[in-house]
């Protein structure tokens, strides 16, 4: 049994990373190692704020070093990835110099605009790294950073959630009802969201809060729609409920490193428009069947008329290729590679 620590801006939230970070421990735990999280906020076994993402100091050396101390392994969750905490980011990779460590990818920085001129992460003999899309992983063999893939995995039997309760909290009566579960930055395209409601003549449901400083666009969006809009979770509430309650789960994101809200409208047995973001690619090339953004008329037809053999093959397909319960065989020879 080894010792793994987990380490990343945040932790237990909502946000993908930290979502995905969590699948992972359980996995690593399920192969028999001991695992502890450390991020700069959210739920961890070890806070240190100044891994946060905008921390207002410097990480200091011999803090990180002795959290780490003990470590067999440690698992490095985006921090390195993305520039939002420089200090974070060059202070581990002093303390892990030498030592094993998995760094896991799930955004690179010149897959944003603002950043298309940062240098890839750091490599060396006793690390690896992992990326979540073959799209990234190229990109980084491309700098010279060997990496390999594993995609996001998801529970294939989710809870079923209450439609007929959370509608109701929601005061949604029979009207069409589309869920666009995530947050509210630029590349998530609320406008496209919001613009196919409107054409569905549809109750638009946003989950998530306005973040990178979006607070003042949304607003301008919300209060120029047509469309009725509800906006997250009602107390008592969760996002299998969001699922449940929802005819039709929308994505018009430009650009994401894998896309969550795909996967899960396909286990929650959902309906799903999507703008044909890069990524997207892989997962589409199984054979899943969705919606494109734009094809009102075939997503009214379907919400008029569902399938349930569309809901069956999506499904499976998810079962197949993107199911949780594989993780485990997927990491095993992942940690080999590293020693543990």
């Amino acid at each position: 049994m080894a010792r793994l620590v987990v380490v990343s801006f945040r932790l237990g939230e909502s946000d993908g990373v930290s979502v995905e970070a969590a699948k992972w421990v359980m996995a690593f735990r399920e192969l028999g190692h001991r695992v502890t999280t450390l991020a700069g906020e959210g739920d961890a076994d070890q806070l240190m704020p100044s891994l946060a993402i905008g921390a207002s100091g410097p990480v200091s050396f011999d803090d990180l070093s002795n959290a780490l101390e003990d470590a067999d392994l440690v698992v490095v969750e985006n921090l390195v990835s993305l520039p939002l905490n420089g200090s974070a980011r060059d202070t581990l990779y002093r303390v892990l110099d030498g030592r094993r460590a998995l760094f896991r990818h799930h955004d690179l920085p010149w897959q944003r605009e603002q950043w298309r001129h940062e240098r890839a992460p750091l490599d060396q003999a006793p690390w690896r790294h992992v990326t979540i899309n073959d799209l990234s992983r190229r990109e980084l063999l491309e700098r010279g950073v060997d990496a390999v893939t594993i995609h996001n995995s998801f529970d294939c039997a989710p809870p079923q959630g209450r439609r007929s309760e959370t509608r109701a909290s929601l005061t949604v009566g029979d009207e069409r009802l589309v869920l666009m579960p995530t947050r509210a930055i630029p590349r998530k395209n609320v406008a496209g969201g919001l613009a196919l409601a409107e054409s569905l003549d549809a109750t638009f449901w946003l989950l998530g809060p306005a973040e990178d400083g979006f607070d003042d666009e949304l607003e301008r969006l919300l209060s120029t729609t047509s469309a009725r809009v509800v906006r997250g979770v009602p107390p008592g509430f969760d996002i299998h409920d969001a699922y449940a309650a929802a005819d039709l789960v929308v994505m018009p994101s430009t650009w994401e490193g894998f896309g969550n809200p795909v996967l899960e409208s396909v286990t929650h047995r959902r309906p799903l428009a999507v703008y044909p973001y890069p990524v997207l690619k892989e997962i589409r090339d199984v054979g899943f069947h969705f919606f494109d953004l734009e094809d009102v008329a075939a997503i009214s037809h379907f919400l008029d008329d569902p399938r349930e053999e569309h809901f069956e093959h999506n499904s499976s397909l998810a079962f197949q290729y993107f199911n949780v319960a594989d993780l485990p065989r997927l990491l095993a020879p992942v940690l080999e590679s590293v020693g543990i």
